[in-house]
């Protein structure tokens, strides 16, 4: 857990210092300090590539329970 409060931390820095910051990632304390999610899917490779979700994690579904948000 040190690991992902140490990367939000840097995270944090590169925004407050006016960069944009694009990052892939599946853990959802990360997600949640996002300003927007993209999510991709509905499955990897050949089954995925489509906008499932997209949204303020604070106001999505996404992060409590993983529902599809239709775009």
């Amino acid at each position: 857990m040190a690991d992902v409060e140490k990367l939000i931390r840097v995270l944090h820095r590169l925004v407050d210092s006016g960069n944009t910051v694009l990052v892939v990632e599946h853990n959802l304390d990360i997600i949640a300090e996002a300003d927007w999610v993209v999510d991709l899917g509905p499955e990897g490779g050949a089954g995925g590539g489509r906008i499932v979700c997209q949204g303020a994690p604070a106001l999505s579904s996404f992060l409590s329970e993983r529902s599809v948000i239709q775009v």
